[in-house]
């Protein structure tokens, strides 16, 4: 199954459970966030599994955001690889760091 084709069954997922409207953002920003620290704790214990199930869920949660606003991820990915392309910086303690 390609990317697109399970963005698509996300979203139609979140259709039937009612996760779509607008007057959901908020919640829905709340559940990316949650997903994101329960990613993180996977991370920092070294569980390999619940951190593929933590980054999928993080996905299921923007996708279902970016929908609620009518984008789809490629829109988004593409705005921000758009953005960082050209970006130049460096390195630090892992981290990198954008010029100016």
């Amino acid at each position: 199954m390609t990317l697109a084709q399970l963005e698509l069954q996300v979203i139609q997922w979140a259709h039937t459970k009612g996760l779509l409207s607008l007057d959901n953002a908020h919640a829905q920003m709340c559940k990316v966030t949650e997903e994101v620290g329960e990613t993180a704790a996977a991370l920092l214990k070294g569980n390999r599994e619940a951190l593929k199930d933590g980054i999928g869920d993080i996905a299921v949660t923007i996708i279902i955001l970016a929908a609620q606003h009518g984008m789809t991820m490629q829109d988004c990915l593409s705005a921000a690889y758009d953005e960082i392309k050209n970006r130049t910086g460096r390195i630090e303690r892992g981290t990198f760091i954008k010029d100016g």
